[in-house]
């Protein structure tokens, strides 16, 4: 089989138009975050007072990566991180009004980049591949 249609390569093809339409999507609304900080943003917006360990998880990264991700939202002024009043070895982290107002933001982009990647596919179509894709993750065997 050749590699341009093999499915680790189309992977990581994928994964680069993505990534692509990502930013240029952000930069198109004026906002400055990468994937992996939208995530989190978008964590820590669903888990407020969530800790470092469970945004971790929830966004399948590691907590050495997350860590950075984290710093950069909190000098950025999108996140706070305080110490837990129930576990004094947690921080709690909480979006700040400007981690809001950034996520409204990318929020926006991130629905024009979802409909720029699925274009030209049906709502059936799309729906199969997030199906599939779901599929390939819950596969993962580490």
């Amino acid at each position: 089989m050749e590699f341009h249609v093999m499915v680790g390569h189309l992977f990581r093809r994928t994964h680069q138009v993505a990534t692509a339409v990502f930013f240029e999507e952000m930069n198109r609304q004026g906002v400055d975050i990468t994937p992996f900080q939208y995530a989190a943003l978008s964590a820590i917006q669903l888990n407020p007072g969530a800790d470092q360990a469970s945004v971790a998880a929830w966004t399948a990264c590691d907590r050495a990566t997350i860590g950075g991700v984290l710093d950069r939202l909190v000098e950025k002024g999108y996140v706070s991180r305080k110490v837990s009043e129930k576990d004094r070895r947690a921080r709690v982290l909480h979006l700040t009004e400007s981690g809001e107002n950034v996520l409204t933001e990318a929020q926006k982009a991130t629905l024009r980049t979802q409909k720029i990647l699925t274009e030209g596919m049906s709502d059936a179509e799309t729906e199969t591949l997030t199906r599939l894709l779901l599929h390939v993750l819950e596969n993962d065997p580490r």
